[in-house]
Parts: structure tokens; sequence; C-alpha cells
């Protein structure tokens, strides 16, 4: 590993990207610390720590939120947007049709999500300025007419840092190494590490000794896990029948389909959390001190409870059913590989193929969506058992391991292309 990484180094090119990066990756953590005017800081960290909805937030946010940075709302706006557009793209033909007209089809759409991300970075940053307003969260020196200007400013300051980070992100993929959004991402999660780690020692120092290992061992195991089933994948042979053109012989050739185990990657998980956590965030608007029966009720979803788990297990089960019959059409598989002269072996072409393939993504979705399903909602087992809450979740570590792995491969088609022993070997 270590002679690998020295080689990396010694390419210029690479060298360059990494370092481009890294300087990225700088900026991001120094914004994630400048705070925003009119924020009362100290009031503002102390309720974070009884706030479910404030840190979860905060683990995807790199704990902007914490310090009401600039960057507070990190990439999240980018996030919610390109899910959107997403799901619009197939209810909506014409962005359907913009989606297939190749690059110049992409860059519309793109810049149609970058539109939608400055949008919802506004609606966000007006959001999170009346919870601060309602909380307590602004300085004394906001009264009257003065909180008029505070907002303007906040909200303002919000939403051009969710700007920024997006167009930080787009530079990471011009000119750095990997997708630029999810190396932010990354970064903002792994910051939570220390806090994590101190947690778990603090918890040790008190004499939780059998529960601290069995978190760490867990963790480890998690990761191996996650690896393993993020790269399998089930492949269905193809045949392709011999045709002669002229001169020249075409097909005949052995080919297969690969239908990943966990093809919609983290998605269901964030559809899933973004939903189960408006009740979290509409009880933190609300007075608790009030008995109400519509308190109780938005209580049942507290992120550590029973309901909540089985509610959020359930849910990321349909949504995996749903991402992936937006990515795979097994009709029109079928299609594309009957013109092509292919078959499955022993598959009737047309409907017979269709309707197989269509059981094997049935199959494959509903082993991925149980994967995820578990790696979501073990921390929450964990935490209630073991008495612990390490404020990484499985989604972060999803994400973590997921960008690592691609970070990886990117390093190593890099590599390869200048004839040198890769990470992956």
């Amino acid at each position: 590993m270590l002679e690998t990484i020295k080689n990396a180094w010694s390419v210029i090119e690479i060298r360059k990207k990494i370092l481009f990066t890294l300087f990225i990756i700088i900026i991001f953590r120094i914004g994630s610390y400048l705070p925003v005017p009119f924020v009362d800081l100290a009031s503002l960290q102390a309720s974070g720590a009884t706030n479910e909805f404030f840190n979860y937030l905060s683990i995807l946010t790199g704990g902007g939120l914490e310090y009401g940075a600039l960057f507070a709302m990190s990439v999240t706006p980018y996030i919610n947007a390109s899910i959107i557009l997403q799901l619009l793209t197939v209810a909506i033909p014409a962005l359907e049709r913009l989606s297939k007209e190749g690059e110049e089809g992409r860059k519309k759409i793109a810049q149609i999500t970058r539109y939608a991300a400055v949008v919802l970075g506004l609606i966000q940053g007006t959001a999170y300025f009346f919870y601060l307003k309602n909380q307590g969260h602004l300085t004394d020196s906001v009264k009257g007419g003065a909180t008029v200007f505070a907002a303007f400013v906040i909200i303002a300051a919000f939403t051009a840092g969710s700007a920024l980070v997006m167009w930080l992100g787009e530079q990471i993929d011009v000119k750095g190494i990997g997708n630029g959004i999810s190396m932010i991402l990354f970064a903002g999660i792994i910051s939570r590490g220390p806090q994590a780690f101190a947690t778990l020692w603090g918890e040790f120092k008190l004499g939780k000794y059998v529960s601290v290992i069995a978190i760490v061992v867990i963790f480890l195991l998690v990761i191996a896990f996650i690896v393993w089933m993020t790269r399998a994948e089930r492949r269905v042979p193809v045949q392709y029948a011999k045709r002669v053109q002229g001169r020249k012989q075409y097909g005949g050739q052995n080919s297969h389909i690969p239908f990943k185990v966990n093809m919609s990657g983290v998605m269901p998980i964030i559809f899933a959390s973004s939903i189960l956590m408006l009740p979290t965030m509409i009880l933190s608007f609300r007075d608790l001190t009030v008995e109400s029966t519509f308190n109780k009720v938005l209580a049942l979803f507290s992120t550590q409870g029973v309901f909540y788990a089985l509610i959020y297990f359930a849910m990321i089960i349909g949504f995996a059913y749903f991402y992936a019959q937006i990515q795979y059409n097994p009709i029109e598989i079928a299609n594309n590989i009957r013109k092509n002269g292919g078959s499955v072996p022993g598959i009737r072409p047309g409907k017979p193929t269709s309707d197989y393939f269509a059981k094997i993504l049935s199959r494959v979705t509903l082993i991925g969506a149980l994967f995820l399903s578990v790696i979501a909602i073990l921390p929450i087992i964990v935490g209630s058992v073991g008495g612990i809450n390490i404020s990484l979740g499985g989604t972060s570590v999803l994400i973590l391991v997921g960008v690592a792995l691609d970070t990886v491969q990117n390093l190593e088609s890099q590599m390869m292309m200048r004839h040198y022993k890769g990470f992956l070997d």
C-alpha cells in the first residue's frame, strides 16, 4: 500500500489533483466554522445536544449547524434537488426526453438541478432562520425592526453558502479526484469521527468496557459487510448469435448483464429518513412544555424508538423497490438483447426474457433492501442495547464506504493508464 501511494504521488498529474481536492476540502471545513452574523453560538450549541433533528442534520453537514456557520446547510440542498430531478425525470416526459439527449441533455439537467438547489437552499435557509428565532438562538441585538434585517442577512448567507459549496464540488469534478459532492459529504461526515471516538472513550472510562468493545467490533464488521455487499452482483449470462456481413463475422460471444445487489446505494435511506425526520422537525419548532395529543403522536417518531425503527425498516424496503424500477426496465433490456441477436440460455426471447429479468430484479432488490434496512437500524439497536450514541449512523457509514471505494477505483483507473500497480491488487 505504501509503495502504491508513493507511485501515485510520483505522478505529477495525480498529485496535483489530490492536492487540489484537499485544498477544496480545507476551504469547506473553514467555511463550516465561519459564523453567520446575529446567531447566538452558545445558545445554539447548547440546544444541539438534545435536539434529534438538529443532530441528524449536523452529521450530514459536518457540524456546520452547531456553529451557525456559512456552510451550515452544506450539500443537502443540492442532494435534495438531485433526488427531486430524478423523480421528475420519470414523471415528466419532457425531462425524460432531455435525459436521453446525450451530453447536451445531461448538461441541461445539471443546470436545472443547480437552479433547483439554490431555490431549495433559500427555502431551507428561511426555515432554519425561523428555527433560530423561535428557539431564541439569535443575539440580543436583534430586536424590533432589526429582525427583518437580520433575517435577510442570515437567509442570504445560508443560501450563498450552499451555492458556494455546490460550486466547490463541481470544481473537484473538473480538477480533482472523485465526485465532488460525494467528497464534500465524505469530509463532513468524517469530521464527526473525533467526536464519536471521544464519546466511546468517555463511556470506556465510565466502565462500559463490554459495550464499547462490542460497538467497535460491530463497526468493523459492518464496514467489511458493506464493502462485500456493495461489490456483490448477480450476473445473468447472455449469448449472441453469429452473423456474417460481407467478409466479417459478428457476434458469437458470451457476455453477461450485471444486477448489483445494492443498486440503489443510499438513496432509499435518504428518502426514508427525510420523510421520517419531518415529525421530529415539526416537534423541534413546538413548545414541548405543553402536553397535547399532537405532541405525543410526534414523539412516537423519536429516532431511538421502536416505532421509528419499524417504520424506517419498511420504508427503506419500499423505496429500494421504487428506485430499482427507475433504474432497470426489464422490457427495455430484453428488447435491446433481442435487437442485437442475443438471448439468455434456456429462456425464449421477448416476454419470457423480460419476465425472467423482472423475477431476478425482484429477488436481488429484496436482498439489497434488507441489507440497507439492517444497516440503517443497526445503530438504533446498538444505541438502545448499549446505551451509547456515537453520532455516526448507518447512512454515514454507507456514504463513507461508498465514496472511499469510488475514489480508490478512480485512482486505480488513472494509475493503470500510467502502467502502475493499482490499489486493488
